[in-house]
């Protein structure tokens, strides 16, 4: 996702993610039997398709089109994200430093293999 004109298929998704939230939307307000979360909630995009320097700059665009400062929480392991706040309906997006991304994975590889070792004795 970038804060610039998609391309066709794209545009595509896209509509079809606008039309899928007004229906959503419409539905619960014709349904007040149907639960939600009294909070509120978020709808996340996660730049996941670069280097950190690509990735910073697409949140920094999409935060420019939001008019939205960036929250840059990198030097202390974090994320770097933009939110706009919609009622109680939050749109963030998010750039997780390639460090990050591979802590992440290393630590999920990890806990797997003490998984399947304790399983495997049961």
């Amino acid at each position: 996702m970038t804060a610039q004109s998609p391309d066709p298929a794209r545009s595509h998704a896209r509509a079809q993610t606008i039309a899928g939230l007004r229906a959503l939307a419409d539905y619960l307000e014709a349904n007040p039997a149907v639960p939600i979360a009294e909070p509120g909630g978020e709808y996340n995009i996660i730049a996941d398709h670069g280097d950190d320097a690509t990735e910073r700059a697409e949140i920094d665009s999409i935060a420019a089109v939001l008019g939205e400062p960036v929250y840059d929480e990198t030097a202390d392991y974090g994320h770097y994200w933009v939110t706009k706040v919609f009622g109680r309906i939050t749109y963030r997006a998010t750039h997780i430093p390639v460090r990050q991304r591979a802590t992440y994975r290393a630590l999920d590889d990890l806990a797997r293999s003490v998984h399947e070792i304790y399983t495997a004795d049961q």
